[in-house]
């Protein structure tokens, strides 16, 4: 029994780590776009990964 709230506890902090950094983008964009976009095909992982990169980076702009 210890072990099984001990693995849970794990998966709930793995979870956690997961959320704090983005690591779990993707699997968040697919719950939005099911949930409200459910017309719409969604982006494949690679094609979501392009367009994230594209969003942070495009126009930063620095004098170094």
């Amino acid at each position: 029994m210890h072990l099984v709230k001990l693995l849970a506890a794990l998966k709930k902090a793995w979870q956690l780590i997961r959320e704090l950094s983005g690591d779990d983008a993707y699997e968040r964009y697919l719950r939005h776009q099911i949930l409200h976009h459910p017309e719409e095909t969604p982006l494949s992982r690679q094609a979501f990964f392009q367009q994230e990169q594209h969003r942070k980076w495009h126009g930063v702009k620095r004098c170094c």
